[in-house]
């Protein structure tokens, strides 16, 4: 974990598992670090890259406003497979993404945790070359991205699978861009007005 912290407040890339998929990140406002997720990757640069952290409290770090809806479903399903798009924070760099807004998500995994933790948000996605399958052990990460990034952290294998559903929160009402482990009966649900 200190090597870790070591590597990405020098600039450079880690992966490590998460309640899905292995991830590879950089820390979120380090546009220089972030631009050689693309890299390694070979991915894009018009694909957003989301911010992952450690708990639902640091939310306000990365995004420029945080709605009542927002604020009810990371209650709600933090740590978890949700990722809520929000209006992004004018401190983090377009290398996160191009739009005025960014995805966010607390994951719900011990070690992504304790790292997302000591290093703050950072920008993260899975850890595998564009277009080919995601990682779910260490040793998939380095198949792909061996020799392309300085540290994978080995947590063990993760469930792999479905990646997290992803909600639009900009609007009055939650708009689902990617149907994941979370269904929109229950994001309803959690938003339905109390009586």
């Amino acid at each position: 974990m200190k090597q870790a912290l070591q590597i990405l407040q020098s600039g450079g890339l880690v992966a490590f598992p998460t309640d899905t998929v292995y991830g590879v990140g950089a820390l979120a406002f380090d546009a220089a670090a972030i631009e050689k997720i693309y890299a390694a990757k070979g991915r894009s640069t018009e694909k957003a890259i989301p911010i992952l952290f450690g708990d639902a409290a640091d939310l306000e770090q990365v995004t420029a406003q945080v709605s009542e809806m927002a604020l009810r479903l990371a209650t709600r399903f933090w740590p978890g497979p949700l990722t809520l798009v929000v209006p992004k924070h004018p401190s983090l760099p377009e290398a996160v993404s191009t739009a005025p807004t960014v995805g966010v998500r607390v994951p719900d995994h011990p070690v992504a945790r304790a790292l997302l933790r000591a290093a703050g948000p950072m920008a993260v996605t899975s850890a595998n070359l564009s277009g080919q399958a995601s990682p779910c052990t260490a040793q998939e990460v380095c198949n792909q991205l061996g020799g392309r990034i300085p540290l994978i952290l080995d947590g063990g294998g993760t469930p792999g699978g479905v990646p997290s559903t992803v909600v639009n929160c900009l609007g009055a009402e939650p708009q689902v861009l990617r149907e994941g482990p979370i269904t929109l009966a229950q994001i309803q649900a959690v938003l339905a007005p109390r009586t």
